[in-house]
């Protein structure tokens, strides 16, 4: 079954992520990953539904910033940390 509407695996919405990806990385986010921002628009903005046309991707990938991917990544270190077990972090907190 196809997917409907523009996502990331739309050619055209990629030449889209990497320019705004670009511009994050130059203006603020010099760590932020293609991976990062394919990841926030699929599992955060466009969830519920795709982009039905282009400009709508385009318009949606340019104006996020990187207070929503610090936000959204903050969040999901947040939910995996709490799925792992306590043993797991005893290298940050000094234990064997």
């Amino acid at each position: 079954m196809e997917a409907k509407g523009y996502g990331i695996e739309n050619t055209q919405v990629q030449m889209i992520m990497v320019i705004k990806l670009q511009q994050l990385q130059r203006d603020v986010l010099h760590t932020l990953t293609y991976q990062n921002l394919e990841q926030y628009l699929s599992e955060k903005l466009w969830k519920v539904s795709l982009p039905d046309s282009l400009h709508k991707a385009a318009d949606d990938i340019l104006n996020v910033t990187a207070g929503d991917i610090v936000k959204f990544l903050s969040r999901q270190a947040i939910i995996e940390g709490s799925q792992q077990n306590l043993s797991e972090f005893s290298d940050l907190i000094g234990g064997k």
